[in-house]
């Protein structure tokens, strides 16, 4: 059942009032928090790009509007209350009293300022949906849509207000240093690859963070992240290397959490005639030789010798909790793990001696994700299909792949869909690219299908949240059977702390001091 974004989105199409309810703690002097991350965050910039280790810390200093809870639900933020006004029309009424961490006033101005900052940023897809923005007055806003679209209030849980006055005084390239925000916590220090230190906003708005200080250093190694917990030097660390899991907790010291993750590490395969890493005409145009690629796979054995069993394959692109997800369809019983299958459909596609291609992954995102590189090399090996490793660090990969794709063939990356609403995923990564402003931004492997961009056009223009999920289904029925990308599996989020912190890992993995405690 898709319970929590389906409920939400309920109340918004209703037109009912969503009221604040104020959380947060009192002001505790002296306490500390030391958070060993797999990466140093590439921004601090919410426009300037996205992945996990920016985001985690935009979510530290900025707010959007509607805040996502950490099991996916949508509440207040910014907007203290919203209601449908008709089919097109938004209105949202905007908090009072809350200041930017330079004591500007937050007002409606600011709201009006990000929306159109983000339609000329890199991230036009924040604000794809939004036709019209207009300020009422200072803490009231409406919002128009191009046709009725009902998760307009959940896609803006990922739009994080800006300073107008301050933004634009600063410039883009300085706000990656300077970053002003109204969140939880203020910028303190960044040195580098080294350690980003926050220090909390006594005056926050939702109540003073209980933790007044946050280190975050950036620890690439598994081994050295976890020696760093077990020496003292941090208190939690993010993705504890799968082999460690059991030596951590036979140490009463310290506690291993895990939940389910949402990011779906994920093939994506060029579908252009001319592919920059094949020589001659591209083979994974042909349907085909993508289903060979797939059935190639053994994800099981991935899942048992690479992720010590600590993974999920992936059934579909996005989980079953999800609008869009269609129940009883499995990407494994449609393309089960068949190596004779596989070449006959390579030979009947014209290549029964296989090609050669580049596959770009990184060695410090995803877990083992260099390891899982080095298995399909061998995995596809076995049909003949010579796969070169690419394999680089994040700070250079997202770069090297950003669309129009210059580079690349063959992608490993990962997804989530913390919206809870497949829509999202689909309008980016596989909406025909130059189509339509906002959408196809990421479809780096080049797919098109105009039956699949329509039925998303369809889901982005009704109001009806039911209707929205078949049209939604009907694309992924569409997708799975051309498959563009292969899903492979779903990360366990696994954290390690030393007793006495508190940590309720989120379901969109954004570690936020404000929901922890240590003592």
């Amino acid at each position: 059942m898709k319970i929590t974004p389906k409920h939400a989105l309920r109340i918004c199409v209703a037109g009912a009032v969503i009221a604040a309810t104020g959380t947060g703690a009192a002001f505790a002097e002296g306490k500390s928090l030391t958070v060993g991350l797999t990466s140093d965050p590439s921004h601090l910039y919410p426009l300037a790009g996205e992945e996990l280790s920016s985001n985690i810390m935009y979510y530290h200093l900025y707010d959007p509007l509607v805040k996502r809870a950490a099991d996916l639900s949508f509440g207040p933020g910014l907007a203290e209350s919203w209601e449908s006004v008709d089919e097109t029309t938004w209105r949202f009424k905007l908090r009072s009293g809350v200041t930017f961490h330079n004591g500007n006033a937050f007002t409606a101005d600011d709201v009006v300022f990000t929306i159109n900052k983000a339609r000329d940023s890199i991230r036009p897809d924040l604000v794809a949906n939004i036709a019209e923005v207009t300020k009422i007055d200072d803490t009231t806003i409406e919002i128009k849509t191009p046709k009725p679209y009902a998760v307009l209030p959940n896609d803006l849980a990922e739009l994080l207000i800006l300073d107008e006055e301050y933004t634009t005084a600063t410039g883009d390239e300085q706000m990656d240093l300077k970053p002003m925000g109204t969140g939880p916590y203020k910028l303190k220090e960044w040195i580098k690859e080294e350690k980003l230190v926050l220090e909390a906003s006594a005056d926050y708005w939702a109540g003073a963070p209980v933790i007044q200080s946050v280190t975050f250093r950036p620890i690439t190694n598994p081994a050295t992240r976890t020696a760093a917990l077990l020496t003292g030097e941090v208190d939690v660390i993010q993705d504890l290397a799968v082999r460690d899991v059991e030596r951590v907790k036979s140490d009463d010291q310290f506690k291993v959490v895990t939940r389910p993750s949402l990011l779906n590490v994920v093939l994506a395969m060029d579908t252009r005639e001319k592919s920059p890493t094949i020589e001659g005409k591209n083979p994974m145009t042909d349907q085909r030789v993508r289903e060979a690629i797939a059935r190639a796979i053994d994800v099981d054995a991935i899942n048992k010798i690479v992720m010590n069993g600590l993974a999920t394959p992936s059934d579909q692109y996005v989980p079953s909790s999800h609008i869009g997800h269609v129940d009883g369809m499995n990407f494994r019983e449609m393309y089960p793990l068949d190596i004779d299958k596989a070449k006959q459909l390579l030979s009947d596609a014209g290549y029964p001696d296989g090609f050669t291609m580049t596959l770009d992954a990184t060695n410090n995102r995803y877990v083992n994700d260099a390891q899982i590189a080095q298995a399909l090399a061998s995995m596809l090996a076995k049909i003949n299909i010579d796969l070169k490793l690419n394999i680089m660090p994040k700070s250079n990969f997202w770069g090297y792949i950003r669309v129009p794709t210059d580079n690349s063939s063959f992608i490993m990356s990962g997804w989530d869909v913390p919206s809870g609403d497949a829509g999202s995923m689909y309008g980016a990564l596989f909406y025909t690219r130059d189509q339509k402003e906002g959408y196809g931004q990421v479809n780096r492997g080049s797919y098109s299908n105009p039956e699949m961009d329509a039925l998303v056009d369809k889901a982005d223009s009704t109001p009806d949240i039911k209707l929205r999920d078949e049209y939604l289904q009907d694309a992924t029925r569409i997708l799975m059977k051309d498959i563009p990308m292969i899903p492979l599996h779903y990360e366990q989020d696994i954290y390690a702390a030393r007793k006495g912190v508190t940590l309720e890992p989120r379901v969109d993995k954004f570690l936020s001091a404000y929901e922890m405690d240590i003592n």
